[in-house]
């Protein structure tokens, strides 16, 4: 059976970051209509495991597991808090410390929280262009939720969660694979055409 990994990077528990990813696993789930497991990784449980990996190279068993459930998943949903605009340090260390290639044209869902909407351009500003530079395929439709939209019905947030589970789901059963090419890994350096 194949998997969803759902990395959340909430730094309480629960958090309403965690819960979003819980809520677009269920939709994509559904959306997807074939069995699928979800597996989670709470990106708070491997604090202190990203800090050592970031200074001695050395990746611990559980970080490792992460990893590897990444490296084998269908599609990753991606969510984050927004702190000053941008996603929090934890995601980025988690997402720095993937080996290359790891996340090359795997379906990413990308979703994060916030206090109010005005954050909501982080999504286009900071969480897409990471996840093309990492060359992942990233579904056309996000998910920003506000602390206002948890307590409203009428917040829409519901219909957003279907609607970008359905396109996730899409392209999850496109199944693109990870053999993308990279466009910089053939150039020529810059000091060879000075030598010309």
């Amino acid at each position: 059976m194949s998997h969803i990994a759902v990395v959340t990077a909430g730094t309480s528990n629960p958090s309403s970051t965690q819960l979003l990813g819980e809520r677009l696993g269920e939709a994509v789930t559904t959306a997807l209509g074939e069995p699928v497991e979800l597996r989670s990784v709470e990106i708070r449980t491997l604090a202190a495991d990203l800090v050592n990996r970031q200074l001695t190279h050395v990746p611990s068993k559980a970080l490792t597991e992460a990893f590897e459930t990444l490296a084998t998943a269908a599609g990753v949903i991606a969510v984050t808090p927004i702190w000053n605009a941008s996603y929090s340090g934890l995601f980025k260390m988690f997402f720095d410390s993937l080996d290359e290639g790891v996340m090359a044209r795997r379906p990413v869902l990308v979703a994060a929280t916030g206090g109010t909407q005005r954050h909501s351009l982080a999504i286009d500003h900071a969480l897409v262009p990471l996840f093309f530079y990492l060359k992942a395929t990233v579904s056309p439709t996000s998910v920003f939720a506000a602390t206002a939209d948890w307590g409203d019905a009428e917040s829409g947030l519901d219909t957003r969660i279907r609607r970008a589970a359905a396109d996730f789901a899409e392209l999850v059963r496109a199944r693109p694979g990870q053999d993308a090419a990279d466009e910089f890994a053939d150039f020529v350096d810059f000091s060879e055409l000075l030598h010309r």
